[in-house]
């Protein structure tokens, strides 16, 4: 009996119009990139686990797909050890490879790694997939591609405001109304000093950044549930709530954090990205949001995130600064700031608001029918000539019949079909059919290129 076909949940096909809409969003991202200096890299989809492994945190490292080592991965793994089914033990024995989860750290360890080779500050782009062994749901997928830019070797802030004009441009191409979420960890970490509980930065930053989708009462359980006492989450609770605009929020701030030298760094780092792109004159919105916290244990100065304004779903865009992410494979000292564009839920709101432009989905521009060999003959110099011209052309590849033909056509949205028989070939002339309008001329192949070019 055969094997019903599917694919693993979280994943999915893409058929040539998805395609032609997806590399859409590459290729203006791609642009936007090039535009402002960055270069493109590529690194492998599976990386030596020793190479993931605690630099998401424990919540990450859970997320890891991990891969069973070539051949007998069984060998030298003892009967009892099977038999205690101690899974996390278990993959450190018959694992030593695993998918990547972000382009982030595999792109610390390619700067490590190409070090000599690379001119210091290095601006890299790249557009790859990820995998993350999470519960797929609306907007969350197993698979999906990030579009990473960083910048390494620079700890200038005017890295944080290029990426926000970064972000801004891309969005703006793409008709998307954003809000662009500013917080810095220090600031996070100031926080956690003021209300006794700076050993509990990590608990603080991974449960604030689950509010959107758990709601403040849950946030504060999970707080409790770490380890903060009643005092510190009730102290809490001002921060998480605060309002206002971005000045009077960073005003409030420096009063809160008055005594963490932390704290106060954050706010001016914050402060210094807010002015200058106030000055520059964004065309989306942008806000100070002190319950961003982006779970991610690298980050360590700014950080942000990006919402649509039109469509409920989550984050479209991240990032953030991470100062010595590259310590951990024997580099220290080379500070870091990146974003990430999430490719497949920018894919779902702009299939959501109609955002393509026609020209995006546009495959096939003229159709030659095929009525024989004879016409065939004709056709094809006809076809290399308009393909030379830039016009997309494809003949049917088998004499069909007419209807058949058609068929095929506006199954495929052609625009245009050729239409050549025997008063054709002797003319040295195509009849030419606009599929929108009905209307048919007899035309010159250039002139039939001129038409569809126009």
């Amino acid at each position: 009996m055969a094997t019903k076909p599917g694919i693993p949940k979280g994943t999915r096909d893409f058929s040539p119009v998805e395609m032609a809409k997806r590399n859409y969003i590459f290729d203006t991202i791609r642009g936007v990139y090039a535009l402002y200096g960055f270069q493109q890299i590529e690194t492998p989809a599976m990386e030596n686990l020793s190479t993931l492994m605690g630099k998401y945190g424990e919540e990450g490292d859970k997320l890891l797909f991990k891969i069973l080592n070539s051949g007998n991965f069984l060998s030298g793994v003892a009967t009892e050890e099977l038999g205690e089914a101690n899974t996390n033990r278990l993959a450190a024995r018959l694992c030593e490879k695993g998918l990547r989860y972000d382009l982030t750290v595999p792109f610390a360890r390619y700067v490590v790694q190409h070090r000599d080779e690379l001119t210091m500050p290095f601006k890299r782009y790249q557009i790859q997939p990820v995998w993350r062994a999470d519960r797929p749901q609306k907007g969350r997928y197993r698979e999906f591609y990030q579009c990473d830019a960083d910048v390494v070797g620079s700890d200038s802030l005017l890295n944080e405001v290029e990426l926000m004009q970064i972000v801004d441009t891309v969005f703006t191409q793409f008709g998307i109304r954003v809000c662009i979420k500013l917080n810095n960890r220090k600031i996070l970490t100031g926080i956690a000093e003021m209300i006794g509980a700076a050993d509990k930065i990590v608990d603080i930053t991974v449960a604030i950044d689950k509010l959107d989708k758990i709601g403040l009462d849950n946030v504060n359980a999970e707080l409790k549930a770490g380890g903060l006492s009643d005092e510190a989450v009730t102290r809490l609770q001002p921060i998480i709530s605060l309002s206002g605009t971005n000045k009077e929020k960073l005003a409030v701030m420096k009063d809160v954090l008055a005594g963490s030298e932390t704290g106060l760094k954050g706010i001016a780092e914050c402060e210094f990205v807010l002015d200058t792109l106030s000055a520059l004159g964004l065309r989306n919105t942008m806000e100070l949001d002190l319950t961003l916290a982006r779970g991610l244990n690298y980050y360590t100065g700014c950080i942000f995130e990006v919402k649509a304004l039109d469509v409920e779903i989550g984050s479209i865009t991240g990032g953030g600064r991470y100062d010595n992410l590259t310590g951990i494979f024997g580099m220290p000292g080379v500070s870091g700031v990146g974003i990430s564009f999430g490719a497949d839920r920018i894919f779902d709101v702009l299939n959501q608001l109609d955002l393509y432009p026609k020209e995006t989905v546009t495959g096939t521009e003229l159709l030659f029918v095929n009525f024989g060999a004879a016409e065939a003959a004709y056709c094809l110099p006809v076809m290399a000539q308009a393909r030379r011209a830039g016009v997309r052309c494809e003949i049917y590849p088998d004499s069909a019949k007419m209807k058949k033909q058609m068929s095929y056509a506006n199954a495929k949205a052609v625009p245009f079909v050729a239409i050549v028989g025997e008063n054709e070939m002797n003319e040295g002339k195509v009849t030419l059919k606009n599929m929108e309008t009905g209307e048919q001329s007899l035309l010159t192949p250039d002139e039939m290129i001129n038409i569809i070019k126009k």
